[in-house]
């Protein structure tokens, strides 16, 4: 009995080893050969290789680099990563509760959030953190990621931070108690006029959506009429919150967005009805950095011929990453779908796979291409799609905007783009806040703010400082490029005295985007009309600002 058992058994891996190679195809096989040759190389190297090597090391070093070799998006997230990558989308994260900067190898306190940890304790904008927990906390050991290490923190525990307040020498301790810390994803809600709303949505988060519908009351209670959503250097987010917002905006059964891949089915994200803005005149404001998330907003408010897109192209990112976690907590983002605006088209930019670097130039590519600056340099795929009334739109590489805003160049002098890349105007702007502060405390209004800071003369008081700090004087080019010098600086110093609102509330006095909006809005046309010309341009320059380096920061469920 025992025999014909094993012959059995013998007889049943052979007939299955014969199915398994001739019926599941070559790939299962290709698979397994390769993670084998994977795994035997580890064994190999972790056995024979002439000096010690941390296989796990090597590991984590290697996962990034085949993902790498998939798409753009596709990323590896070790462990200790997992949950700052989070954090920018979560509604909140734990912690002490303010903004800092890190100068001269020292914390900085720029701000202090509101009734939170670090004010409840007694700290305020200006500290300077020297200690944590007892232990000295300057030098070169001070980086973001070990400042965010030692500050961030379970709930409810405590950090000592040691302080030396402006204007004295002595440090003094504070007893910091961990708090949820609120992440805002929508960061300026006002009024421009007495007719026209505005809404600033900074990324696409968990709580975008009901914090959509708080500023959208506080804003009908201040009689909005027209409305503009600006999700200029908005990265992107989650999905879902895109898919609610949009949802507030269209009628019953429209198509918001749909995704499809290889291995995932069509799923489509339909409109309910339930919104309570479905009438209301709608502008979008996207730019170059507008990505994702934003791209789903923008693409189906434009193939729904529900709101007027105005800017420049966004980024052209179509890709829909899942979260896979691993036993160690890390985990990778895998792109495992495309999405389609509802006209159809794929609006991800062209990559080659492997060929990370061209990828992220591009944006570089693109301004020097002149396409911040006609029109005409916009490259197209060459299909064409159609949104529901028949208006001409293009696939093949972001959200082409329906009116067009160049970006101004007349008076950017090579003086003003050192300026502004080097950091220096950033660091005046701090150094300036903190010998002021005393002063510039007595403004809580911006306009109050903006107009005390033009008769302090800053851009003069920054040519000194910058000429002390390695950037020559050249007094022609500051002339020329006083009002850009002016604007930055300014802007810089009433965003660390008050808040985000503030600060966007004074590049909107005269940014020409919104300058155009308010043009639309009052010739009754932000609704697209059949016939009418998709791709118009403002010839109302743009005061340049300098570029951004967006990085990366992909998201759990979208990117």
């Amino acid at each position: 009995m025992p025999l014909i058992m094993a012959v059995c058994v013998v007889v049943g891996i052979i007939i299955g080893t014969f199915y398994a190679n001739h019926f599941s195809g070559n790939r299962l096989s290709i698979i397994n050969s390769s993670s084998n040759k994977l795994n035997n190389l580890l064994h190999i190297i972790d056995d024979q290789y002439v000096d010690t090597v941390n296989i796990n090391q090597l590991v984590e070093k290697a996962m990034p680099q085949i993902l790498a070799e998939l798409d753009p998006h596709s990323v590896y997230i070790s462990a200790q990563d997992v949950q700052a990558a989070n954090d920018d989308l979560r509604g909140s994260f734990s912690g002490v509760g303010i903004e800092f900067t890190i100068r001269e190898d020292t914390i900085r306190v720029q701000n202090v959030i509101g009734n939170g940890p670090a004010e409840r304790a007694g700290l305020i904008a200006g500290d300077k953190i020297v200690s944590v927990d007892g232990k000295p906390f300057v030098g070169k050991e001070v980086t973001n990621q070990e400042a965010m290490r030692r500050l961030k923190g379970p709930k409810d525990t405590k950090v000592k931070l040691g302080i030396v307040r402006f204007g004295e020498k002595k440090v003094k301790y504070f007893t910091v108690t961990r708090g949820e810390i609120p992440q805002k994803s929508i960061t300026a809600t006002y009024m421009l006029d007495d007719e026209t709303g505005y809404i600033k949505v900074k990324n696409f988060g968990e709580n975008t959506y009901p914090e959509l519908l708080i500023a959208l009351a506080k804003l009908s209670q201040d009689g909005v009429e027209n409305l503009i959503i600006d999700l200029r250097g908005n990265l992107g987010g989650f999905l879902n919150s895109a898919y609610q917002m949009a949802n507030e905006f269209l009628p019953k059964g429209r198509l918001i967005v749909y995704t499809q891949g290889r291995k995932s089915p069509r799923q489509e994200y339909r409109s309910d009805g339930r919104g309570s803005y479905q009438q209301i005149p709608l502008i979008v404001l996207i730019d170059e950095t507008s990505a994702s998330a934003s791209e789903i907003f923008a693409g189906a408010m434009q193939d729904n011929d529900r709101a007027t897109i105005i800017g420049r192209r966004s980024f052209g990112k179509g890709l829909v990453q899942q979260p896979i976690p691993f036993n160690d907590k890390s985990m990778v983002r895998l792109t495992i779908a495309r999405y389609y605006t509802p006209s159809g088209r794929c609006i991800q930019k062209p990559y080659t796979m492997g060929d990370e670097k061209s990828y992220e130039e591009d944006i570089l590519v693109r301004y020097q291409h002149g396409e911040f600056f006609s029109q005409d340099s916009i490259k197209h795929s060459g299909k064409v799609y159609h949104t529901s009334i028949g208006r001409k739109v293009y696939g093949g590489g972001g959200i082409t905007p329906d009116i067009f805003i160049p970006e101004d160049t007349l008076n950017v002098t090579s003086y003003y783009k050192e300026a502004s890349m080097s950091g220096l105007i950033l660091q005046f702007a701090f150094t300036y806040t903190d010998n002021n502060r005393l002063k510039l405390n007595n403004f809580s209004e911006m306009q109050e703010l903006a107009d005390y800071l033009v008769k302090q003369n800053t851009v003069e008081k920054f040519a000194d400082y910058a000429n002390k700090n390695g950037l020559k004087r050249r007094n022609l080019m500051i002339k020329k490029s006083h009002k850009l010098l002016e604007r930055y600086i300014n802007s810089r110093i009433i965003y660390n005295m008050l808040n985000d609102e503030a600060w966007t509330e004074y590049l909107n006095q005269d940014d020409p985007a919104i300058m155009k909006s308010l043009d639309v809005f009052k010739r009754k046309a932000a609704f697209p009309k059949k016939g009418s010309k998709n791709m118009q341009t403002s010839m109302v320059g743009m005061d340049a600002l300098p570029m951004m380096n967006t990085g990366k920061k992909w998201v759990a469920c979208f990117g």
